[in-house]
């Protein structure tokens, strides 16, 4: 169901070695820093095992919107995910799309739901 999650962090730093120590434990490691031209200049890493699942923003907890991915089965999915999450009153923040700059095949949409969290649907999948 949850493909992902992103949580802000008052010092993104400290955060970092935190969680990389922390976790190193459970076989959870730093896997991926997006590039700062894709964030607004603001740091973001992601852990996991495989593929980051867990995500760190240098956005302080109590400015950065919460970010919640959902798994989505197909591409199409994640469309009609837009096109509802829209209807039903969300604002968009980003239309369906690849977004090779976290891997080749990653699919998704963003939107932000009342309160202003980042909501959105993936697809990992080559082709659909």
């Amino acid at each position: 169901m949850i493909d992902h999650i992103t949580i802000g962090t008052a010092n993104f730093g400290v955060s970092a070695a935190f969680y990389a120590k922390a976790l190193e434990p459970l076989g959870i490691r730093r896997l991926f820093d997006v590039p700062m031209e894709h964030t607004g200049g603001v740091p973001v890493c992601g852990f996991g095992r495989e593929r980051p699942q867990f995500w760190l923003s240098g956005d302080a907890p109590t400015s950065g919107p919460l970010h919640v991915a959902f798994s989505a089965a197909d591409r199409a999915a994640v469309d009609a995910f837009h096109a509802a999450a829209l209807a039903a009153g969300g604002r968009d923040n980003g239309a369906p799309g690849q977004r090779p700059h976290y891997h080749a095949h990653y699919y998704g949409a963003f939107v932000f739901d009342p309160d202003g969290h980042n909501i959105e649907a993936v697809c990992h999948d080559a082709v659909d």
